[in-house]
């Protein structure tokens, strides 16, 4: 007997996108194949997408066009803020990076925090690079390092921190500016199994929908863990720089649950 097929991601909300791309393609300079070939995406407000695929597969290319980080070679990438639409590949490189700062969060396999920084130091400049007087941003820092368990360890250098603490000072920086969307690029491929479900499970709960008092945050995570991707309410594969499939992963349900949630508090508001 045929197993059933797999649902496929439902269909899209009619509120404007997050962020929109469109017929995306890049190839390296020193590259004659395309690392992605016409790639469409959408990722809306409050939603948790997983991006998967072998090695070669385009996903990190991906990721890094979506953020700004590169420049595709064709197509357009579209990211909605509380200022206006942002085009993103019609920006320079200042101007995408200023984009990083203010509008987007980052979370990476190694962190890529500063070693000669506290971990205070590590979140609170993060507000510091858009001009956040120094008392005001390292308060601010205080606050979100407690949120995530690193209450009495706000002076600890890298080094006196477990890999997981390292990735919850990656995550108060990324959330600590207000960004929306949060770009995390194989957040637990160095962590054990249990510090990985953890460091997981803060950044889905950092996915919210919007409603009257937020504006909402959106995750993206690449990954290679399919266990890590179904996590996510979507879990989009690449392969030779196409998306192959777009389907609904296992925290549909919790954006669901979310999204009605904030729909009540909205209502009662």
């Amino acid at each position: 007997m045929t197993a059933p097929a797999r649902p496929t991601a439902p269909a899209r909300p009619t509120a404007p996108a997050l962020l929109t791309a469109q017929g995306l393609s890049h190839t390296y300079p020193d590259s004659s194949t395309p690392a992605l070939r016409g790639v469409d995406l959408r990722i809306d407000v409050g939603e948790s997408v997983a991006i998967m695929g072998a090695s070669g597969s385009g996903k990190s290319t991906l990721l890094h066009a979506l953020a700004g980080i590169i420049a595709p070679s064709a197509g357009s990438i579209v990211l909605n803020t509380p200022a206006g639409p942002i085009r993103m590949e019609e920006l320079n490189e200042n101007q995408r990076a200023s984009v990083r700062r203010r509008d987007l969060g980052f979370v990476f396999q190694q962190g890529l925090l500063l070693h000669e920084l506290s971990a205070l130091e590590n979140v609170a400049v993060a507000l510091m690079l858009g001009g956040t007087p120094r008392p005001e941003a390292e308060l601010a820092a205080a606050q979100w390092l407690a949120r995530l368990g690193l209450a009495g360890l706000e002076q600890r250098r890298l080094g006196e921190l477990s890999g997981g603490q390292a990735q919850r000072v990656a995550i108060a920086r990324a959330q600590v500016t207000g960004a929306r969307l949060i770009f995390a690029d194989e957040p637990t491929g160095a962590l054990d199994s249990t510090t990985s479900a953890e460091v997981l499970d803060l950044l889905l709960d950092s996915v919210e929908p919007s409603d009257a008092r937020s504006g909402g945050r959106s995750l993206v995570v690449v990954t290679h863990d399919r266990a890590v991707a179904e996590r996510c309410a979507r879990l989009v594969t690449l392969s030779d720089g196409r998306i192959v499939s777009d389907e609904v992963g296992r925290g549909a349900d919790r954006t669901a649950d979310a999204a009605a949630g904030a729909q009540t508090a909205g209502e009662r508001a």
